[in-house]
């Protein structure tokens, strides 16, 4: 029996009004099996007791019973499926998270097959197959799985969402297109989301090609950076192998000079020491040769020998004859003081190297009126300032300085690397430098970088100092006549330079940057008239460096 359930499909054992397998088969006159429960249902809905199949009308409503034979056969149909319903799921994936599960299964769910938008139920493989072989299932409609079935048809009128409205850019059902959106311009679904796939990937690729356009720029930015880290460690061991030479040359000629200088001084002494010790034996001698005298001749012959004993006498005056211990007064100082002047050179080179890279980073800097100081005079170019002795009447702008005589530039920076000039020749007093853009613009700040300032000053002078946290004071070789501004954001440097001295001034290294930076100015009080020479912002002028080399 079971072997010949085997050879029968599953279709025949469905109820053709709810198109699954039977439940309490029962048998209509006509010869027709139905669910017990369908068939009485249908007949209680309509007037006329009619069978679903062949449409015959019966006078009376027919006593239905239980077909034994056609429920004995449907249990074994159900039982053998059930048997291969375990054997096949065995084999099919159990569903994992982020994986749809199959809305059928009990126990273990498996992994959904397919996804049906009339029966809104996602089917594993098992489960699909009434959906593959039943005629009527066969014409309802399987996506792939996905979640929230629900959302996928219309709340409204039961349809599925296969439509998509873009005149209010929303997803319709057929029905919605001739009750609401009669007029929209309504296009297939799919249609739709072909169109928006095409337009994001439009969208995407110039995103995709310049990122990996940066990434090409990062990747050759890195590579010139190892480079450089390459020239400049070569740079380096170059440096201190000439410092290192010479310092070892300066200890060898102080060796040798300070032993030459003794040696000088023993040999000195040594040939006093034999000289002495020679009139020492000859004295010795004489005293040898009186005391003979005494004993064996007379106080006559003694008398008449002593003129000749006492011209054999040593006559050199030893009183005036003194070795002093060799003088090696400044004799390492002047060993130092060689090897400073080399490390000066070799330092000069360095910073003639340096500065001249942080050239190429030059940019056009104009002074911001909007910032200004009332009393502030700035040129038209926007590229000079000076204090004046009448403050002009302007707008008090959130930007302006009201209490110092300070100005911003127009140019802000926020990444990179940027470098300006600024002439300060003929004046006593100024500062600049750069400032964040939060800086409190209407009180008497402290300029430190704690405040957003990274500047140097000068006061009465001659008085030149770092504002840092604490102030440092700097002496400086000469008087700066133009100095150079250098700022690398990312690497948090503030560099200060005597351009006409090629010189480092200051640098304020490990800053924090995290807003823009302006660069900032205050050309300092007129100090009688002794300072009225204004803050200029120069050019940088490439060919000095032609000049200074040759």
């Amino acid at each position: 029996m079971a072997a010949a359930i085997g050879l029968l499909s599953e279709d025949k054992f469905l109820c053709s009004i709810c198109l699954d397998v039977f439940t309490d088969p029962v048998s209509t006159p006509c010869g027709h099996n139905f669910c017990k429960n369908c068939i009485t249902e249908h007949w209680n809905i309509n007037d006329s007791c009619q069978c679903p199949m062949c449409k015959e009308v019966f006078t009376s409503k027919p006593e239905l019973r239980v077909n034994a034979f056609i429920s004995e056969m449907v249990a074994q149909f159900r039982q053998t499926a059930q048997q291969e319903a375990n054997s096949s799921s065995s084999e099919q994936q159990e569903s994992k998270p982020g994986e749809v599960p199959c809305d059928v299964c009990t126990g273990t769910k498996l992994k959904a097959l397919k996804s049906c938008l009339v029966c809104l139920v996602s089917y594993c493989e098992t489960h699909l197959e009434p959906h593959l072989t039943a005629s009527r299932l066969k014409r309802h409609q399987l996506i792939d799985p996905v979640e929230n079935l629900e959302g996928r048809m219309c709340m409204t009128h039961d349809k599925p969402l296969e439509l998509f409205c873009k005149t209010d850019q929303e997803r319709v059902c057929m029905l919605c297109t001739v009750l609401n959106h009669k007029t929209h311009d309504v296009v297939p679904l799919k249609e739709e989301y072909e169109r928006k796939k095409n337009e994001l990937e439009d969208e995407i690729w110039p995103m995709i090609w310049e990122r990996q356009h940066r990434i090409q720029e990062i990747k050759q930015s890195l590579s010139f950076s190892k480079e450089r880290a390459g020239r400049e460690i070569a740079e380096g061991f170059r440096v201190f192998t000439s410092l290192k030479e010479s310092a070892e040359r300066g200890l060898n000629e102080l060796i040798k000079t300070i032993e030459e200088k003794q040696k000088t001084t023993q040999k000195r002494a040594e040939d006093s020491i034999k000289e002495l010790e020679q009139e020492i034996s000859e004295l010795m001698k004489r005293r040898t040769e009186v005391e003979q005298l005494s004993l064996y001749e007379n106080h006559l012959s003694l008398l008449q020998c002593f003129p000749a004993l006492e011209t054999a006498l040593p006559t050199k005056d030893w009183t005036e004859v003194s070795v002093h211990p060799a003088s090696y007064e400044g004799t390492v100082v002047r060993a130092v003081t060689q090897l400073e002047e080399t490390l000066s050179k070799e330092m000069k080179k360095l910073i003639e190297a340096e500065l001249k890279r942080v050239q190429q980073y030059e940019v056009d800097v104009t002074l911001d009126p909007d910032t200004a100081n009332p009393y502030l005079i700035l040129s038209d170019d926007g590229k000079q300032v000076n204090l004046g002795n009448v403050k002009k009447s302007l707008p008090d702008h959130p930007k302006r300085f009201s209490l110092n005589p300070c100005v911003l530039g127009k140019q802000s920076f926020s990444s990179g690397r940027f470098y300006f000039e600024v002439q300060v020749k003929g004046k006593t007093e100024w500062d600049f430098g750069v400032a964040r853009e939060s800086i409190n613009r209407k009180e008497d700040i402290p300029l430190s970088p704690e405040d957003g300032y990274w500047t140097i000053w000068l006061r009465k002078r001659i008085k030149y100092k770092a504002l840092n946290d604490p102030p440092v004071r700097l002496f400086l070789r000469s008087k700066p006549k133009k100095v150079g501004v250098f700022v690398d954001y990312e690497e948090g440097l503030v560099c200060f330079y005597d351009v006409d001295a090629v010189a480092l001034i200051y640098s304020f290294t490990g800053c924090s940057f995290t807003e823009k930076l302006y660069p900032y100015f205050n050309p300092g009080l007129n100090d009688d008239g002794k300072n009225f020479a204004p803050l200029i912002i120069s050019p940088v002028n490439h060919t000095e460096w032609l000049i200074f080399r040759l």
